[in-house]
């Protein structure tokens, strides 16, 4: 017996019967020889872990376009911080921690430069629109390793698609980091929005601290220690009525003073611009785009080469990028 079916052995008698075991799986969209010894979830951790587009996320955009200190969140501890509530949630409920950190790892893989003000400005130009969770999943099916995809596993790979917009996972690990991502989000920039003087402590509505907790930590975990206890044993994952409204109407008030706050969001209209020139000038300069785009334009249409390649930019290239291709060069004669 290998490794990893004694680990699969282990998941069946210690997992909840609720959760997805990896042995399980639907599998591979091309079929592989199983790893000796890791399950197939872990092996799909260590491929997003490993891959281009998730090294990228550490210099995208979170909430706040490049702001000056150490401590904002990027694309990447975000993604961090969801992937630790969701294994949280997880291990309170019995349910298969390598599926849900791997679907947390992979989820915004496909988010824009500049955040969702990228996503807006690609979403009104592209045709059929652009949605960073589909294309989070278009990363990992069709653009990682020179277009050949990290072939993850059915369950990953819904995972990833279904933590936001319209459809819901399958499976509980799924919908656990669906939740996982709303927690970390609102509660991270809550801090963030603190600590660049865009709120003060005593903006947050009086009712919501009461609550949740004033602080980062306390509304964490009362918010993941509520979707536990609500959630055992109900084939579902579940808030009280209650932690649902706090929620809902902290998500408002973040909206209201945070997400569309003229200090926070001031520079937006300039990032938006800049992608805007940059989606026409490769559009008429299709012969710029990197090799691996060019298959794409040539099987999926020149918008859709164009749209990945934008969308794959971290911020700092695609100034860099405008730059080079808008701003006149300083000379001086020698």
């Amino acid at each position: 017996m290998t490794i990893r079916e004694e680990l699969e052995q282990r998941e069946r008698k210690d997992l909840s019967p609720l959760a997805c075991c990896s042995a399980d799986s639907k599998g591979r969209q091309r079929p592989e020889e199983e790893c000796p010894i890791r399950t197939c979830f872990q092996r799909d951790i260590d491929r997003i872990v490993h891959s281009k587009a998730f090294r990228r996320l550490k210099h995208k955009t979170q909430v706040f376009l490049q702001p000056e200190g150490d401590h904002y969140r990027t694309r990447m501890t975000h993604t961090l911080e969801v992937a630790r509530v969701a294994r949280t949630i997880a291990r309170g409920l019995g349910l298969n921690e390598d599926l849900t950190e791997a679907a947390a790892l992979g989820h915004d893989l496909g988010h824009t430069p500049f955040g969702h003000a990228g996503e807006r400005l690609l979403n009104e130009i592209m045709p059929g629109g652009f949605r960073h969770y589909e294309q989070s999943l278009r990363v990992v099916e069709r653009l990682e390793h020179s277009g050949a995809g990290l072939n993850l596993t059915y369950e990953v790979r819904r995972g990833i698609l279904c933590h936001s917009g319209p459809e819901l996972a399958e499976t509980l690990e799924g919908k656990t980091v669906r939740l996982a991502d709303k927690i970390a989000y609102l509660s991270a920039d809550i801090d963030d929005a603190l600590r660049g003087g865009v709120i003060y402590p005593l903006d947050i509505p009086a009712e919501v601290g009461q609550e949740l907790g004033m602080s980062h930590s306390q509304r964490i975990n009362t918010l993941v220690t509520d979707i536990i206890c609500s959630s055992r044993g109900k084939g579902d994952i579940l808030q009280s009525p209650e932690k649902k409204a706090a929620m809902g109407q902290l998500s408002q008030f973040m909206f209201a003073s945070v997400y569309l706050n003229s200090i926070a969001k001031g520079e937006e209209g300039k990032a938006q611009e800049l992608i805007r020139r940059l989606f026409d000038y490769y559009l008429a300069h299709l012969d710029k785009l990197p090799e691996e785009f060019q298959e794409i334009r040539e099987t999926e249409g020149q918008e859709r080469a164009v749209c990945d390649y934008i969308a794959g930019m971290t911020d700092a290239y695609a100034v860099e990028t405008y730059q080079d291709l808008f701003i006149p060069k300083s000379w001086a004669v020698k």
